[in-house]
């Protein structure tokens, strides 16, 4: 049966604000990262392609992140109780 005390929400706004900022850096990180690797010599296709790539590995970054901070919220309220 679950709890029907919760002492702290799974998701806040100061997981999302860092979450979101992390997200940023990882863009910006993975734009870098990945401007070498688009293969054309038009800067305009490079910074579109490498900047389109970049967006979907940081969705994905996003909600790895918010899985793993709702996982360890929820882990960390189960092990104050015992």
């Amino acid at each position: 049966m679950p709890d029907k005390t919760e002492e702290q929400p799974l998701v806040s706004l100061t997981g999302l604000i860092v979450v979101g900022l992390l997200s940023v850096c990882f863009f910006v990180l993975m734009f870098f990262v990945l401007r070498p690797h688009v293969p054309s010599y038009d800067p305009t296709a490079v910074k579109i392609v490498a900047g389109m790539s970049a967006a979907c590995m940081t969705g994905v970054f996003w909600i790895a992140s918010n899985m793993f901070l709702v996982t360890l919220v929820d882990h960390l309220r189960r092990n104050k109780g015992k």
